[in-house]
């Protein structure tokens, strides 16, 4: 046992850390604290991990000795915030009140903060307060949660409401826990760690900014079994966990109850709790406390009180522990998946927070690091509060500048990255003063620290950098550099890639970025790299990043030419890195006049004030010599003010008719912009007085500034976009201003001259590009317009936001500025300075895109890619699609063929597979830009060979897009591609293709779908119904959760190959269809995604997908946790409808899946197979709440019972659980009545199945029939109403139903012509369940009803009438889906309108009217209407709205004018001869027939008798297929029998009662 240290709280050294100190916890607790009965309360990880068995028996070992007539007990709670509640506390209290516990009792609380807080809680209320002590198990309660007698449990209403201050006897705090915490929940209790550092200590927060690079290295390496070895660490961590608690202690001794100064110690809350009720269980505590600790340090700084310099050192602390500092974190992102945080939202939550004074909001303000502005929370208002958490602002009017202000900018970005990496190559300590502190440089210094550069530390509260360097002594690190779209640092770090050496197999080093990034040039800086012996290879666009770089390979040194007219960056790049070259350089830049040569000259003067001069070649222009050497490292660097930042300071003066002076940027600067205000607003009319260290400039009066015939800005191209908004407002309507100079500014962050153009029309004022500059014809300021929301585009660039910022506050509105948080790239508290000293009024402002706490969306019109092998069926299935989802299939083979006006075979022998690649990437790029919606896009097979491609692709699905990966059984394939002499040949074997580019398909998808064989028309049939619903899935618009009585069936084979022929019957009466895949033969993912396609080519129910582990009573290993991950995001990616997810998975994993869900809807389950857990046990109650904290769609709960009781308790417990769609059984003999009464997605079995899933599983028929037997579903009497109706076959097929579903129903004929007999005798009857109508009451019928669907409103009939539960009958017309399914059945797709497809109705008499919505409701863009009586015809037509596009026609002439039709319906009675011109125009639409793609032209008989028509006979005779009425008859019946029972029957069964002689 280690030492233990005391710590002082409330007068009493109660609090005990140590390390390995369970032996004199036990000994302090049980030899001090005499009791009868002792309770070790924890929880069921704590248990796992073997803390409970340890104590336990070191208790009874001590209490044997000490104390031996006492008596020791535990309890074990389930884990997670989920179980914080109010019911949890009272199952511990029952569980005590049972044991006999009376006021003496001693309860012991080993667990992490939610253990601590409840368990404190019980202790404080049981028997009115009994003693306790914690003992904290996670790093979060050792420093925050443990200390300090806060108590309390959770409500749905918000965290910790419910809860006392009672103080525990000792906090015992043994740092060896740590030795199992996991890393998340290690970096999570940094962020109080580092929270406590920053409100009290700055001396603490400077330590544990040395330490956070040890820390990661040291909990990150971990043991086979998961834990770590803490010993490299063991004084730090015992330093930072005493340090945070003897500030707690401190503080809580002064103040107990919160009165004031406890608050300080919910720096990071205010705004982190609202952030983690939105994103609980997602993000963790400590996660969105570190989000909140950076927003409440940024609304310091903007009301003043806080440098930018301790903002930006606290987020660099922060974040180099690993945790998030914004909403935007990658990790985070990834983790929260789909949830945001609405402004409005977080500001309510906010309004519930303990500090607040009644609806004033307080907040803790930092003045410093390690110093707080008040000893109390302050008062904020929402405005401040809002404008800090938005991501867009509201610039009002500027009505008060002040006259007079001095503003200091932050220091130059330029000079600032240049002193960085200067330093980092020198050898010994820098301090560089007045660092920029912004997204830019803290790319440049993560980047210098993960080479081993330099050692970075701060000093006078992070206004100082100290950079200590290694002397260019770089070694490779393992991760990414990733630089955001930082142009300087990821130019400037290209050159210094090529000096790092190797780190033992690390021989290569990636430099990456943004989006933008990865757009912005960076091609000749790598020539001339690559020239000079640098080995660096694109792995994305050519000439752009990301790069990899070979380490070790240095430069050689020599003459190194380099083209120079894009970018002075290259060239300032190498000269810094030209001294560690093998050899002297000289740096020769061809190809023109170098682009701001200004910025060259920079460089040159910062070498040599690091001890290299640079000398320029008398004999040759633009030329440079530099020597070899190394950087010295003077003591001291003082960075001075950006004087590109400095122009919108001076620009408010120029505008608003004010002074202001830039005290530290002047003449003598080393900065092109610092000539802005002489050569630029001098010029414009306002007086300039610059002095060498100083600029000062008074604006002439509001509106008088002159514009500026021509400006060369070459010198400060960066200033131009603040010279154009002065611009904008100098009103001379005979002079515009012209700036030219600045051709480099268009690859920037984005095209700025463009940006300017476009932007600036939004305030109604003319903008015209030049090739290098733009023309500003300026206006006068009152004449400005207000732009609309959703306002201006900042196009994430830091200078487009500040400038556009100036011109708004002189619009006669607000204006909404779009990404106010890119000017963090250069001065982070630009919108500090706007509203605290230029007195500007800004709003907060949160675009409607982000309002919602979901970003999951639909697809809408953004294009679908296609990837799979050759042979995959792209073609096909690209096609049904684009009739799904009405997009446009674009083949990209066809496009490049076009493009480049050679067939493929051709091209690639003629130029090879290599430019094939290259070209074919290149097309693709082009289409995923101009083809963003409405398109599926089916690529060629092979478009994951190339490395460009796949980033396409992928950059394509991080974007939001879908890449479906279809793929077939690749035996098939190989058959299929053997035939295929339409391409060109692989090159090698098709399996070993398949082999190398599965992965890759996989890596560059975010949907699957295995296509499998169908052997039958039917199978095809199902498989394109199948592949509909997937499309739709996947897109956002999945089958619906049902809302009355329904089920599953559970599928228990091992291989669903083995069953193909049951499945059809095994789905019958189900409304979904499980696939155990616990009970597969294989669990690989290709098998598993095989089955489920077997599933969809044979039932186009929607799937669940079940993992059913054995702990749960289910086949798959408990432990294989990594399989059951990717088997989960294989059903994901194959956007199955249900995924059953275990709640007793582990709390990362169900966290991670949940939030990854698509569009699949998560079913929730616990199962408990042995009975002990009764529906009043705390245990449901807790993974309900877990359930509602996964934001699940479904709870699926199953217990099992051992008496009828536990059925009724199990109904109890769901009337009492609404919140959430509750699925909720018992298993066992006595718990086959929970399964009759459970109204939602019951599991049922079927006859054909190998074995029941689970014990006590009924078939539909025993549910149906035993729900009869007990009332919950009584018998009703169906009808077939009308004359004659003695020949209708509606009986004998809804009683063969109601015989294979177990329903007790009955149907009957009800022959009458009389709808008021309808009524006495049928309607009013309390059995009548419903009855189809016929002729001659479909129309008569309708003034009996209380409401008409849609359809029977269009048609203007009904043969559906149905009772209404509220009362009333409805009336529906199912004829028109007879038409359509038995089309679709047929294999016709629902069509697209804009596919142009035409149908054909033949006749004018009732039935015509059902066929007429059908061809609408399918997709016909034009309905042709044949008959022989014109004026029936024009009567029927005028029934329907002119969307319809009706045309009539009489006349064979007629037919043959017609366009082609596709799908034809008659409608005449069968038996009839055929008029000879009705028959001429029947023929001449025949013979005119169009096929489709992807269906033959198909013609649906109305009339079922005689089986075979003459028209269908004609029809078959010219090549079309052909439907007999009997399959319209079956079809409408069994969507009549889905309205009246709510169930499916067997299709089969119906049409073979429908045409039984």
């Amino acid at each position: 046992m280690s030492s233990v240290e005391t710590v002082e709280i409330l007068g009493s050294k109660t609090i005990h850390v140590g390390y390995s100190i369970q032996s004199h916890i036990v000994s302090e607790i049980v030899r001090n604290k005499a009791s009868s009965t002792y309770v070790i309360i924890t929880d069921s990880n704590i248990e796992k991990a073997g803390h409970l068995a340890s104590y336990k028996a070191k208790f009874l070992e001590e209490l044997a000795v000490s104390r031996p007539e006492s008596r020791l007990l535990t309890y074990v709670v389930s884990p997670g915030e989920a179980n914080k509640t109010r019911a949890t506390k009272e199952s511990i209290e029952d569980y005590l009140l049972a044991s006999g516990c009376v006021r003496d009792t001693f309860i012991i609380a080993i667990g992490g903060g939610i253990i601590g807080d409840m368990i404190g809680f019980v202790a404080a209320t049981f028997m009115r307060g009994v003693r306790f002590v914690q003992i904290p198990t996670t790093l979060l309660a050792m420093v925050d949660s443990s200390i300090g007698g806060k108590t309390a449990v959770d409500t749905p209403l918000g965290k910790n409401f419910i809860g006392s201050f009672w103080q525990p006897d000792y906090v015992f705090v043994d740092v060896s826990f740590l030795e199992t915490l996991p890393e998340r929940e290690f970096i999570n209790g940094m962020a109080e760690v580092i929270k406590t550092a920053a409100i009290w200590d700055e001396v603490e927060f400077t330590r544990l900014e040395q330490y956070s690079k040890s820390f990661l290295e040291v909990i990150r390496d971990r043991k086979a079994d998961g834990t770590v070895d803490l010993t490299p660490l063991r004084d730090h961590i015992l330093k930072l966990v005493l340090g945070s608690i003897r500030v707690k202690a401190e503080v809580v001794s002064l103040d107990e109850r919160e009165g004031g100064l406890r608050n300080l110690l919910n720096f990071g809350h205010s705004i982190g709790h609202a952030y983690e009720a939105i994103l609980t269980p997602q993000a963790l505590h400590g996660e969105c406390v570190s989000v909140g600790a950076v927003k409440e340090a940024e609304l310091s700084r903007y009301l003043g009180i806080l440098s930018s310099a301790a903002v930006s050192r606290l987020s660099k602390c922060l974040s180099s522990y690993g945790l998030p500092i914004s909403l935007d974190d990658k990790i985070l992102k990834s983790r929260v998946n789909g949830k945001t945080c609405p402004v409005d939202v977080v500001l309510k939550k906010m309004a519930v927070d303990k500090k607040n004074d009644g609806s004033k909001k307080k907040v803790v303000l930092l003045k410093e690091i390690g110093a707080c502005y008040e000893p109390k929370a302050s008062v904020v208002s929402d405005q401040d509060i809002r404008v800090v958490i938005s991501d867009e602002v509201i610039v009002h009017p500027f009505v008060s500048p002040p006259k007079k202000v001095e503003v200091v900018p932050p220091g130059s970005k330029s000079i600032s990255n240049r002193a960085l990496i200067l330093a980092a190559l020198g050898k010994g300590e820098c301090k560089i003063k007045n660092l920029l502190h912004s997204d830019d440089t803290g790319f440049m210094l993560k980047a210098v620290a993960a080479l081993n550069g330099a050692t970075i530390s701060w000093e006078d509260s992070g206004d100082t950098v100290v950079v200590n360097g290694n002397g260019g002594d770089l070694i490779a690190c393992p991760e990414e550099l990733y630089l955001g779209n930082a142009g300087t640092a990821s130019r400037f770090l290209t050159s210094v890639a090529a000096l790092v050496k190797s780190n033992g197999d690390l021989n290569t080093i990636v430099l990456t970025g943004n989006a933008r990034m990865q757009e912005r040039p960076n091609g000749p800086l790598v020539d001339a790299l690559r020239n000079n012996g640098s080995e660096i290879t694109y792995l994305n666009n050519e000439g752009s990043l990301p790069v990899r770089v070979k380490t070790g390979k240095g430069l050689k040194g020599g003459r190194i030419e380099l083209a120079a007219t894009i970018s002075s960056q290259y060239v300032s790049s190498i000269l810094m890195c030209a001294p560690y070259a093998s050899s002297p350089v000289t740096l020769a830049l061809v190809g023109g006049k170098p682009i701001s040569q200004l910025y060259v000259d920079m460089t040159i003067k910062m070498m040599e004030a690091f001890g290299i001069k640079v000398t320029q070649s008398e004999t040759e222009p633009y030329t440079y010599h530099i020597p070899q050497g190394h950087y010295v490292n003077p003591a001291e660097y003082v960075i001075e003010s950006d004087a590109s930042s400095a122009t919108y300071p001076l620009a408010f003066a120029a505008m608003t008719g004010t002074e202001c002076t830039v005290p530290n940027i002047g003449s003598s600067s080393l900065q092109g912009d610092a000539r802005f205000a002489v050569d630029v607003l001098r010029p414009m009319g306002c007086h300039v007085v610059q002095t060498e260290t100083s600029t000062t400039v008074q604006g002439p009066p509001v509106g008088q500034l002159k514009a500026l015939p021509q400006v060369d800005m070459e010198p400060m191209t960066d200033a131009f976009l603040t010279a154009t908004v002065v611009a904008a407002v100098a009103n001379d309507p005979k002079q515009t201003t012209t700036i030219t100079g600045i051709a480099n500014q268009r690859v920037k962050e984005c095209n700025r001259i463009e940006a300017m153009r476009v932007q600036l029309a939004k305030f109604g004022v003319v903008a015209t590009e030049l090739p290098d500059g733009i023309v500003i014809h300026g206006i006068d300021y009152k004449n400005l317009k207000t732009p609309e929301a959703p306002g201006i585009h900042s196009y994430d660039d830091h200078r487009v936001a500040m400038s556009f910022s100036l011109l708004a506050g002189l619009a006669p509105a607000p204006v909404i500025i779009q990404e106010r948080n890119c000017t963090a790239k250069t001065w982070p508290g630009w919108w500090d300075t706007l509203h605290t000293t230029f007195n500007a009024t800004i709003d907060g402002h949160e675009s409607s895109s982000s309002s919602a706490t979901s970003t999951v969306v639909n697809n809408g019109d953004k294009s679908v890619v296609v990837i799979g092998m050759r042979g995959a069926g792209k073609s096909t299935l690209s096609k049904i699609v684009s009739q799904v989802l009405n997009f446009q299939v674009t083949d990209l083979d066809k496009v490049f063929e076009e493009k480049e006006n050679i067939g493929i075979q051709d091209f690639i022998r003629k130029h090879g597979w290599e430019e094939f690649r290259v070209r074919e990437e290149k097309i693709t790029k082009e289409c995923l830009s101009t083809l963003r919606t409405g398109h599926v896009l089916s690529t060629g097979g092979g478009i994951v060979e190339s490395a460009a491609s796949r980033e396409l692709l992928k950059q394509y699905v991080k974007d939001g897009g879908i890449v479906l990966h279809l793929h077939r059984d690749i035996e098939e394939t190989v058959s299929y591609l053997s035939a295929d002499a339409t391409r060109p040949a692989y090159i090698e074997e098709i399996q070993a293709v398949w082999k190398r580019r599965e992965c890759l398909y996989k890596e560059c998808s975010n949907s699957y779908f295995f296509s499998p064989h169908c052997s039958s028309d039917d199978e095809f049939k199902t498989l394109n119904a199948s592949f509909a619903n997937f499309i739709r899935t996947i897109t956002g618009a999945p089958a619906p959760i049902p809302d009355s009585r329904s089920f599953f069936v559970c599928l228990t084979y091992k291989n669903l190959g083995d069953a193909k022929s049951d499945l059809p019957d095994i789905g019958i009466g189900a409304d979904a269809i499980e696939l155990r895949v616990d009970h597969l033969a294989s669990f690989d993912e290709d098998f598993v995604g095989e089955q489920v396609s077997i599933l969809r080519n044979h039932s186009s129910l929607p799937i669940i997908f079940t993992i059913r582990t054995k702990s749960q009573g289910g086949l798959f290993p408990d432990d294989d946790i990594a399989k059951i991950e990717s088997l989960i995001l294989l059903a994901f990616k194959m956007g199955v409808d249900y995924l059953d997810l275990e709640l007793t998975l582990p709390a990362a994993l169900l966290d991670s899946v949940s939030s990854k869900r698509k569009f699949t809807k998560i079913i929730g389950s616990h199962h408990d197979f042995s009975g002990t857990l009764k529906w009043n046990n705390v245990e449901w109650e807790n993974r309900y709440a877990l359930a509602k904290g996964l934001n699940v769609d479904l709870v699926k709960f199953v217990g099992t019972a051992t008496t009828f009781a536990d059925n009724i308790a199990l109904e109890k417990f769901r009337a009492d659980h609404t919140e959430i769609p509750l699925i909720a059984i018992n298993m066992g003999e006595f718990g086959k009545m929970s399964r009759v009464v459970n109204p939602l997605l019951t599991p049922i079995t079927h006859k054909a199945l190998p074995s029941a899933s689970a014990p006590g599983q009924l078939t539909i028929q025993e549910i149906n029939e035993a729900a009869n037997l007990i009332g919950l579903l009584p018998a009703k009497k169906f009808y077939v109403v009308g004359t004659p109706v003695g020949h209708s076959r509606s009986p004998a097929l809804h009683n063969a139903g109601y015989k294979e579903l177990g329903l007790p129903h009955s149907f009957e004929l009800f022959d009458t012509g009389s709808v008021q007999e309808v009524n006495e005798k049928l309607f009013k009857s309390p059995t009548f369940g419903g009855c189809a109508v016929t002729i001659p009451l479909k129309i008569d019928v309708i003034d009996q009803l209380s409401e008409l669907s849609d359809s029977a409103k269009t048609i203007g009939a009904v043969n559906t009438v149905l009772p209404l539960a509220a009362g009333g009958l409805r009336g529906d017309n199912t004829d028109w889906i007879g038409v359509a399914q038995s089309f679709y059945k047929s294999g016709v797709p629902k069509l697209s309108k804009q596919a142009g497809i035409s149908g054909l109705v033949i006749g004018a008499g009732g039935t015509s009217r059902s066929a007429i919505y059908a061809l609408n409701q399918m997709g016909c863009s034009t309905i042709y209407l044949l008959g022989r009586t014109a004026s029936k015809l024009e009567t029927v037509k005028d029934h329907f709205p002119s969307s319809y596009n009706i045309k009539v026609v009489t006349t064979a002439e007629q037919a043959l004018g017609a366009d082609p039709v596709s799908v034809i319906v008659s409608t005449i009675p069968g038996y009839s001869d055929l008029d000879s011109s009705l028959l001429e125009s029947i023929t001449a639409f025949l013979g005119n027939g169009k096929s489709q793609s992807l269906f033959q032209p198909t013609l649906m008989e109305a009339a079922y008798k005689p089986k075979v028509t003459h028209i269908m006979k004609t029809a078959e005779e010219h090549g079309w297929k052909t439907i007999s009425g009997y399959h319209m008859l079956a079809n409408q019946a069994e969507e009549q029998f889905k309205l009246f029972t709510g169930m499916s029957v067997s299709y089969d069964l119906i049409y073979n009662a429908v045409a039984a002689e």
